[in-house]
């Protein structure tokens, strides 16, 4: 139990700011392993945003809708750390100024700075998200908050069980070298499909798989596989599409 729990931290210290009593150093199957956490730290985030929500309400039950949206979603970045907005800007970037490239693209990802069309993306991300969020928040829809990071995360586990990484040095590639049997992703996949069809619906199930499936076939041809900022994009398109299926 001990080391689940341990397994559990690592995985909440790499894709959130929460503070966690990690003690020693870490080993790369204890980084491979945390993956299968993966989905439990989306709920996780889920949960507190959902829990930040209601106290908002308990506080004013007259919130403004887009106010309450806004703080949700400055909150549920800042959780996060903005570390896949970070990847979706990199690779909005190198997608379209590596012009069909591959050493190209892969060049600009590595870039540390933010061109123009990487911040265009961020915020057109971010404002779909805010919309669809006011919306849901006007109609009295707040539970789906709990589900949405759980779905985007396990696409994570989805991605490196089916999908190259194509950085040899990167640290994507200590988590393919130390994926857990395939039998127990599967079990964590299905289970997170199954909670997603009870919590979201179908419409954001068919339309976060159809996108990754879509832009996971557009990236193996550009670069034959995966990147760490690609994973980062595809959390952040996965959310944006599971937010908006729940408006059909």
């Amino acid at each position: 139990m001990k080391n689940l729990l341990r397994t559990f931290y690592i995985a909440l210290s790499f894709l959130t700011r929460i503070p966690v009593p990690l003690k020693g150093d870490i080993s790369q199957q204890e980084i491979g392993q945390s993956m299968l956490f993966y989905p439990a730290v989306g709920l996780l985030i889920g949960i507190i945003l959902w829990l930040i929500i209601h106290i908002l309400l308990f506080v004013s039950s007259g919130f403004p809708p887009g106010v309450l949206a806004a703080i949700v979603l400055t909150v549920w970045v800042l959780l996060t750390g903005g570390l896949h907005l970070d990847g979706l800007a990199d690779s909005a970037d190198a997608w379209i100024g590596g012009q069909n490239n591959r050493s190209r693209t892969l060049e600009i990802m590595k870039d540390p700075y933010c061109g123009p069309m990487g911040v265009a993306v961020v915020v057109l991300v971010l404002l779909l998200k805010w919309s669809v969020l006011s919306f849901l928040f006007k109609s009295g829809q707040n539970a789906f908050i709990i589900i949405i990071p759980m779905l985007s995360r396990a696409i994570i586990l989805a991605l490196f069980m089916s999908t190259e990484y194509v950085r040899e040095n990167g640290l994507g590639a200590a988590f393919m070298e130390e994926l857990p049997e395939e039998k127990v992703l599967w079990t964590v996949l299905i289970i997170t499909f199954l909670l997603s069809l009870l919590w979201a619906g179908w419409w954001s199930v068919i339309l976060v798989f159809g996108m990754i499936y879509g832009l996971r076939v557009l990236m193996i041809k550009r670069l034959g596989g995966m990147t760490g900022d690609t994973i980062g994009a595809f959390v952040e398109i996965a959310e944006a599409a599971a937010l908006t299926g729940l408006l059909f």
